[in-house]
């Protein structure tokens, strides 16, 4: 514990970067950590056998998990680890219903346009209707990704004023667009290993990936961290 779920029902909305970065930052701290690939592409077994060497020891990557397995790999996981965070296909399926009904938090990464908004729309419900089927509450928060906080679009502060209005949790913490979480993900390793030479300024990648802990932390523990719409 705790179990936290990755979901959108769209790819390409950085839902494995992000799981990814925030278990570096969790591992970093000492905690230990269970990734669990669930999606088919399988981006995190890939990026674990880039550089196996450079994985901290307390961080595994479980991969290959599908819809027969998911509950009882993420029950193992979570009766061994603290952490366990599950990395979910990009459309909806059983393992991604499985996932989120055993989830302890569902985190819902989008970037900020109408697209990525209406297909996070469609995870929220399925969300709901888990709920409903397991008898009790999952919380879930939305975290932006791909960000520039320098720019904001039109697009974007609508989407804002959208989520708001209906109530949406979105965390206060964004992902910011950084060429050393790209670089993570090519290159293996972690954001602690990336140097200067490699990528331009890893440092504020591992701030932001540990605010996004921090906010996530804080968020579980009492919802202080997520108000509704654009975060300031």
């Amino acid at each position: 514990m705790p179990v936290i779920a990755f979901a959108n029902s769209k790819g390409g909305v950085g839902k494995s970067t992000t799981a990814l970065a925030l278990a570096q930052a969790v591992a970093h701290k000492g905690a230990a950590v269970t990734l669990i690939d669930a999606d088919p592409n399988q981006p995190l077994a890939r990026w674990a056998g880039k550089d196996p060497e450079r994985i901290p020891a307390n961080l595994s990557v479980l991969p290959g998990v599908t819809e027969e397995s998911i509950v009882e790999a993420i029950d193992s996981a979570a009766a061994r680890d603290p952490f366990v965070l599950v990395d979910l296909e990009g459309s909806a399926n059983l393992a991604v219903s499985y996932a989120i009904g055993r989830a302890d938090l569902v985190v819902v990464p989008m970037r900020g346009s109408q697209l990525d908004a209406d297909q996070a729309a469609r995870v929220i419900a399925l969300i709901g209707r888990e709920a409903r089927a397991y008898r009790r509450a999952i919380p879930y928060v939305v975290v932006y990704t791909c960000t520039s906080p320098a720019l904001r679009g039109r697009d974007f502060q609508h989407i804002g004023r959208l989520l708001g209005e209906n109530g949406v949790p979105v965390l206060a913490v964004e992902m910011i667009e950084r060429a050393a979480f790209r670089a993570m993900i090519q290159l293996g390793g972690t954001l602690y290993d990336l140097k200067d030479t490699e990528v331009h300024n890893p440092q504020a990648a591992i701030d932001n990936a540990e605010a996004l802990a921090s906010a996530i932390v804080a968020f579980m523990t009492d919802g202080a961290a997520a108000p509704e719409g654009v975060p300031a």
